[in-house]
């Protein structure tokens, strides 16, 4: 059974300020798999895969830890494709 996956595409100051790093820091907090990356357009994407309590939890953390930075935050809820077996920064 595929577990849900989230993707959100953070904006505001997100580049820079060691979101990245962090969020692969806090998702070891988690049990989920995913991974995060900058965008060219300024943005960060994230997908996150796991149980969606697990998951919802975890994004929150991430509000939480970089609330001065985030100005706004769009999320999309799918099937997840189980590929990946960590939490990583893609480039």
């Amino acid at each position: 059974m595929a577990m849900p996956q989230a993707q959100v595409f953070y904006s505001g100051r997100v580049q820079g300020v060691g979101f990245r790093y962090a969020v692969v820091s806090l998702s070891r907090q988690f049990v989920v798999t995913g991974w995060v990356r900058n965008l060219a357009d300024g943005r960060v994407e994230l997908v996150a895969e796991g149980r969606r309590a697990e998951v919802e939890k975890f994004l929150q953390a991430v509000d939480e830890e970089f609330f001065r930075y985030i100005r706004d935050r769009h999320i999309s809820w799918t099937e997840g494709a189980g590929d990946c077996t960590e939490f990583s920064v893609r480039y």
